[in-house]
């Protein structure tokens, strides 16, 4: 295992970059895929990715994913009806699921032993409290994840979710100056 000093300084590395890359784009698909490759490598994982809730609040989509295949990343939405996994995490707890492959809770047991996961741990993205998504990290063996590794976890989560909300508020602004440019277009030329 990693010398403690030198996990640590591979954390504060990551989060560095993590903080420089949101704060560089608005383009979230680009963001959030580069925050899943650091991620995964910082926390010498299989792989990482992040879902978002659709419209609904019902399924999470497949916004990012760094190191697993991409038959596994669009196997599908994932129905929070059928997660429990995912519907523990959006009520704001990270899970550790120390075997993917035969845990009950998680919805795609069998794509995950076909992809070779065995450990998962699950955070929420969480913006003022209420939930738009998880990171989750994904491991090929059994794993426990540490206070150190959990708080790392938790403030890339943060991160992610700020970057995600400021990218939102960005859209929204941009459609309202483009629908009161078009507004005042029309008023002059009238």
């Amino acid at each position: 295992m990693t010398k403690t000093p030198e996990r640590f300084e591979r954390y504060f590395r990551t989060l560095a970059d993590v903080a420089r890359v949101v704060n560089s784009s608005l383009e979230t698909e680009s963001v959030l895929t580069s925050v899943a490759e650091q991620t995964t490598k910082a926390m010498r994982a299989k792989g990482c990715t992040l879902r978002l809730l659709d419209r609904t609040g019902k399924r999470l989509l497949p916004s990012a994913a760094f190191g697993l295949s991409k038959e596994y990343f669009r196997k599908g939405s994932v129905e929070l009806e059928r997660s429990e996994v995912d519907r523990e995490a959006l009520s704001g707890k990270t899970i550790h699921i120390p075997n993917a492959q035969n845990d009950p809770r998680f919805q795609y047991g069998e794509a995950a032993k076909k992809e070779g996961i065995v450990s998962v741990l699950v955070n929420p993205l969480l913006v003022d409290g209420k939930a738009i998504g998880v990171v989750r990290i994904y491991t090929a063996a059994q794993r426990e994840f540490d206070a150190p590794a959990l708080d790392f976890l938790h403030a890339v989560a943060d991160i992610s979710a700020m970057a995600i909300e400021n990218a939102r508020l960005h859209q929204a602004l941009k459609t309202d100056y483009e629908m009161l440019a078009s507004y005042e277009h029309r008023i002059f030329e009238d």
